[in-house]
């Protein structure tokens, strides 16, 4: 994913360290928007547990919602996608664009940190 180099639009940071530390620091930067459902989830599935089997799961559900709102423009493209998926009469309508927003949810989690 590349920055923007115009004035108008926004700089995308970049993705923060693959740990959950560095991914919440850069939620409350970036994204704080995603922090109470972040911290909500992290206290339900991972705080209090004794097996950390669920963090790996965690991260990359976490990692791919922060690098979509990251970037708001693309977040809102990816949720335009879904909106008028859920509002498609047409099956094959539906079906593509929800393909659609999906491949950019994939791609999302196969980011880097740096990128």
């Amino acid at each position: 994913m590349a920055t923007h180099a115009s004035d108008r639009d926004p700089i995308i940071p970049p993705m923060p360290e693959r740990t959950p530390k560095a991914l919440r620091r850069a939620i409350t930067q970036h994204a704080p928007q995603l922090l109470p459902d972040f911290d909500a989830h992290w206290k339900w599935a991972i705080a209090d547990a004794y097996d950390t089997t669920p963090v790996a799961a965690f991260m990359a559900l976490w990692w791919g919602e922060y690098a979509l709102a990251r970037d708001p423009e693309l977040d809102a493209h990816v949720r335009d996608l879904e909106q008028r998926a859920s509002e498609a009469t047409d099956f094959n309508e539906a079906k593509a664009l929800l393909e659609e927003a999906s491949k950019i949810h994939h791609r999302m989690r196969d980011l880097e940190p740096g990128e």
